[in-house]
């Protein structure tokens, strides 16, 4: 079956004009148009597939500040402060819960890395904190792996992103966005060297500015005119099981297993430290941007080719706008989870916490997620096209700090003063977007 989203009602025809249109329908998007709808803008979203329906509902669902890079700790501060009102903001259950997040470490030294992240959290005065071995069985009954310590954040949470995101679209739909379903935007036209509207498969927008939330799918957008995003996909995959009594409610991330309860009484679970890194075309292309993390993470990323390789290289760069685009040959990236990966977070996770030997799978799922050199998302205005914002590239965490992300977006696009600050988030950290030129001349 796979994941299964919640639906909601949506527009059929395409405005002639909105302030803003936005390019994607997964959280970022969708958050985006709920702030700028809630700030009265008229804003309009085109998603190519439905709502939802790629990464933005097969992540984890974890809502947490702990563990953030530093570049990221204020939007995750700001973020979980929107999702405690979420359920009244949208009128409806987003599965929001405060039941607290632990990370468990084998060895010394990672304790010794989150003691470094607390000094860093510190001035965010965060609830979170280290645990003994011995005090960990207070948090996580029934824990049985010997473990070096754990942080533990009580007050991070759990949503449910197949029920959260659709309740956010349609809350703003409520407020005036206009939402467009199985409508790829095939590209940007512009006017006196800004942007002026979008071209898409149903028509054209004309626009003052435009958005990218287009998660694993913005680097092909880009490149169609000339902007080189460092962007590439990993697999996640997640499963889960039927409704199951006796494991923790707190979810917890080991070095090898994740778990966290479902609103249904099941839990998803993962191996949090084996993600896919599919061999692509922009393997190579990228190679020297994510070298550096490679080496940093190579014991959590399982390089691996297949067919994904030949369909990326036959998949074109370049188009025209009066030509079908590759967005609307594919309407929804549904990759196949890997299977080997979720079969070691099961027997991790049975050998860390006996009580889930009698779990029964009840599905399971992948996911691409939009991963950058540092694994942190690039949020801002294209200096060299005024109108054109990036909110991409948010490397797997984009559920839990999507409201706050939104409400940055929104900031920016309007000039109001942003709800954090924009900087850390600027593409111009990466070289080859600061040369970057894009070119309009063949794509009319």
């Amino acid at each position: 079956m796979g994941v299964v989203v919640d639906r909601i009602a949506t527009d059929e025809k395409l405005p002639a004009r909105a302030s803003v249109v936005i390019i994607g329908g997964g959280v970022i998007g969708v958050s985006t148009a709920l702030w700028l709808a809630q700030k009265g803008v008229d804003v309009a979203l085109c998603e190519k597939g439905w709502i939802a329906h790629e990464q933005s509902s097969r992540n984890w669902g974890w809502v947490r500040v702990m563990g953030r890079d530093p570049k990221e700790i204020p939007l995750g501060v700001e973020s979980l402060r929107m999702w405690r009102d979420m359920d009244r903001l949208v009128e409806g259950d987003t599965g929001f819960k405060q039941a607290g997040i632990v990370y468990a470490v084998d060895t010394e030294k990672e304790v010794e890395a989150y003691e470094e992240w607390l000094e860093h959290a510190r001035p965010f005065q965060l609830d979170s904190r280290l645990l003994k071995p011995s005090e960990i069985a207070d948090v996580l009954p029934g824990v049985a792996r010997k473990f070096a310590g754990a942080i533990y954040t009580p007050s991070d949470a759990r949503a449910e992103p197949q029920k959260a995101v659709p309740a956010m679209a349609a809350k703003a739909r409520k407020l005036g966005a206009t939402i467009v379903e199985q409508c790829a935007v095939r590209g940007v036209e512009t006017k006196a060297g800004r942007v002026s509207g979008v071209v898409t498969e149903k028509g054209v927008i004309a626009c003052d500015s435009v958005v990218l939330a287009g998660g694993a799918w913005s680097r092909l957008f880009c490149g169609n005119f000339g902007v080189d995003l460092p962007q590439l996909k990993v697999l996640g995959s997640v499963m889960r099981t039927e409704p199951l009594e006796g494991p923790p409610t707190t979810a917890c991330g080991g070095s090898d297993f994740a778990f966290r309860k479902r609103f249904d009484g099941g839990y998803n679970i993962a191996q949090r430290s084996a993600s896919a890194a599919e061999i692509t075309p922009d393997s190579f292309r990228l190679f020297t941007d994510f070298f550096p993390s490679l080496l940093k993470h190579s014991k959590e990323l399982r390089i691996r080719a297949g067919a994904r390789f030949v369909e990326e290289w036959k998949t074109p760069r370049r188009w025209k706008l009066d030509e079908v685009t590759p967005f609307e040959k594919t309407r929804v990236l549904d990759p196949k989870p890997a299977q080997n990966v979720l079969d070691e977070a099961k027997r991790n996770l049975i050998a860390a916490f006996p009580a889930f030997k009698d779990m029964k799978i009840a599905d399971s799922w992948g996911g691409y997620v939009d991963a950058t050199p540092d694994a942190v998302p690039v949020i801002g205005e294209l200096e060299t096209l005024p109108g054109f914002f990036f909110a991409t590239g948010f490397s797997g965490h984009g559920f839990g700090i999507g409201p706050g992300a939104g409400r940055l977006v929104a900031d920016l696009v309007t000039g109001d003063p942003t709800i954090v600050d924009a900087a850390p988030y600027s593409y111009k950290r990466f070289a080859r977007m600061a040369k970057s030129k894009p070119d309009f001349t063949a794509r009319a």
